[in-house]
């Protein structure tokens, strides 16, 4: 059985000492941007625009987006004045900073056993960098980038790794897998602490910056006892584990909330260079197009969970009906709808749903309710539902945009 591996940069694959390193990029930043920018007005924009790009949990924009709105205003320039010089510094300065950090033992060893043993392997990195500059930390942990399924990058992710919706995002860019995951890091704030909020099971790599098991971590939560070591008993682990006991769960609220949140942010990743012809081709006569798809999502967003949401929060006995929705495509004539605008009209209908979830008080969340399809059910159970509806739609969607993968790795 494959499993998917979601691997950590920093600490993990790449012996990186931030305290050091982190100063140094924005120092070499600086310097290079001198001749149009003044140094500490730059750094100081740089590092409010961060700052934003952490606490990030608007689906409608990615992290790029949100430090760009902040940045350039900032400092009363257009992007394009600073556009050729960001791309020389990535070029020509950036990689001189590969001094500063080594690769861990064990990571290439770790890669090509997981790939040639079938798995699936991803880096699932704080995504505040460029892609490019990403790219380039990989190969300092003599890491080849293309050997892996998806690296996170603020170009187009929408949520920090501070966020549990980082996760959901990330696996819903890689389709939502029906398999084991098991996400891998050292740092209990940004890798382990919220993959075990979205339901993912962990392993520690320990060192010297690892937090031993029964720390507390800022948010009051322990570090839970569990697998960890360095990365060739990680190996040796999954060699000798029982791979069905990393497939996750995702039914706690924070998993729920995560999942609906995540899930307008994959699908504008998903089709942002998408053409009109792409959205509407369709894969066989009896499978929807992408248009189809997200339409499908927007109207069930407003009509049926909207619906479902209303009931129980203000029935004292709430029945939650579940029309037939599969029909609306044929008979809505879904095809012939303009793909973003639907799309746009989506994430505003999740964003107002997602508002109104928040302010559902925490006892409500047992609530007994009746389902027209599964019989006797709580809300949670229900906004559950919610959620699993996304992540079946999201694997419809990665199949319609990855065929050939989709036909050789099914589920």
């Amino acid at each position: 059985m494959p499993i998917t591996l979601l691997l950590d940069l920093d600490d993990t694959l790449l012996d990186t000492d931030e305290r050091a390193f982190l100063p140094a990029y924005c120092d070499s930043l600086a310097r290079h941007l001198t001749p149009l920018l003044p140094p500490a007005a730059m750094l100081d924009a740089l590092h409010s625009g961060v700052e934003l790009m952490r606490s990030n949990i608007d689906p409608s924009r990615t992290l790029r987006e949100v430090f760009d709105a902040h940045f350039y205003p900032r400092l009363g320039v257009e992007p394009e004045a600073l556009q050729a010089a960001v791309v020389s510094f990535y070029k020509t300065v950036f990689p001189g900073l590969r001094r500063m950090a080594r690769p861990i033992a064990g990571g290439r060893e770790l890669i090509d056993w997981a790939l040639a043993a079938g798995h699936e392997v991803a880096i699932a990195t704080d995504p505040l960098f460029p892609l490019e500059a990403t790219e380039e930390r990989v190969r300092w942990a003599g890491l080849d980038p293309a050997r892996f399924s998806l690296i996170s990058a603020f170009e187009t992710f929408h949520f920090s790794k501070a966020h549990v919706a980082y996760f959901a995002e990330f696996l819903g860019r890689l389709g939502w897998p029906d398999r084991p995951v098991l996400m891998v890091g050292n740092d209990l704030e940004r890798d382990l602490t919220p993959a075990r909020a979205i339901g993912l099971p962990t392993f520690r790599v320990e060192g010297s910056k690892a937090l031993p098991v029964g720390a507390i971590s800022r948010s009051g939560l322990p570090v839970a006892a569990g697998s960890g070591g360095n990365l060739m008993q990680l190996t040796d682990w999954l060699n000798s584990s029982p791979l069905e006991t990393f497939v996750p769960s995702f039914k706690t609220w924070s998993a729920v909330q995560a999942v609906l949140l995540a899930t307008p942010a994959v699908l504008q990743s998903m089709t942002a260079d998408l053409s009109p012809q792409m959205w509407k081709m369709e894969r066989s006569a009896a499978e929807w197009a992408m248009i189809e798809l997200v339409c499908h999502l927007r109207d069930t967003e407003r009509e049926v969970h909207a619906a479902q949401l209303k009931t129980l929060m203000e029935s004292p006995a709430p029945f939650v009906a579940r029309p037939d929705a599969a029909v609306w495509a044929k008979q809505r004539r879904y095809l012939g709808e303009d793909g973003p605008a639907s799309l746009r009209e989506f994430v505003a209908a999740r964003v107002a749903a997602i508002n109104q979830l928040q302010s559902v008080p925490e006892g409500l969340w047992t609530k007994p309710a009746r389902h027209a399809i599964f019989g006797p059910t709580t809300f949670l159970e229900v906004v559950g539902f919610m959620a699993d509806h996304d992540r079946l739609h999201l694997q419809q969607a990665w199949d319609i945009l990855h065929p050939v993968a989709a036909a050789a790795h099914p589920g």
